[in-house]
């Protein structure tokens, strides 16, 4: 089987992917950012790499551009993102990238890209032709709640800009003005808390509405600080 190299600064979805890809038979490395990715890649080549997009010390595009340059991405690289726009990869993929997964990440999609990936053969970005473009889904809006059970048109990328928001420095009750880490937290925080409530604490039916399969959630709810049964109301 392959050798993958999973590049997450996230550890559940590090520890989520690894147990995914070790019962499919794949021997799996990890690393937290891309310092240890760039590391890894010098020392040995993975037959395949699953790219993070944000991390904390350099982004998964640069560090794509990085191997890219150095004559290193002759491996199959997929990007994963929760937060990415169409442009973003539209780049990875003008550069190398095989495949683009959106975070939440299911199983089935997991295990399709990786397979699609390994049977794919790589051709570096200078030998790709600079027309070539990806076929990428139409913009389309989802609804994101908010505080309150209100609720507002998120925008995906490449759709026309649309106007700001009353109070630009905040969305519903999360302030803007604060690292993307700790904006995504609170957001997760609501969105969990919100679905957790309206199917009366029921995991099954949270992980169906989510798409998360049950064991990153529940990873997920714990790194929250979301607590996964219902409280007993006291009586009155």
């Amino acid at each position: 089987m392959a050798r993958i190299l999973v590049v997450d600064d996230e550890i559940g979805i590090r520890e989520l992917l690894s147990e995914i890809l070790y019962d499919e038979g794949h021997t799996v490395e990890l690393a937290e950012n891309a310092a240890q990715a760039r590391d890894y890649r010098l020392r040995q080549r993975p037959d395949l790499v699953l790219l993070d997009i944000w991390m904390p010390d350099a982004d998964g595009v640069s560090l794509l551009k990085e191997w890219s340059s150095q004559g290193l991405l002759n491996m199959p690289v997929i990007m994963m993102s929760g937060h990415a726009t169409v442009d973003t990869a539209v780049e990875a993929t003008r550069i190398g990238a095989v495949d683009f997964l959106e975070k939440p990440i299911t199983l089935q999609k997991l295990l399709k890209a990786v397979a699609s990936g390994l049977a794919r053969p790589v051709i570096p970005a200078s030998m790709r032709s600079r027309t070539e473009r990806p076929v990428l889904p139409d913009p389309v809006f989802t609804q994101v709640p908010l505080v309150g059970g209100a609720s507002v048109p998120e925008q995906a990328a490449g759709a026309p800009a649309r106007a700001p928001l009353a109070d630009d420095s905040h969305l519903g009750s999360i302030s803007l003005n604060q690292p993307l880490r700790e904006a995504r937290d609170e957001f997760e925080r609501i969105y969990f808390e919100y679905h957790l409530l309206h199917e009366n604490h029921s995991m099954t039916r949270v992980s169906e509405r989510t798409g998360l399969e049950r064991t990153h959630l529940y990873r997920k709810l714990k790194q929250l600080g979301i607590e996964t049964s219902r409280k007993k109301s006291s009586a009155t």
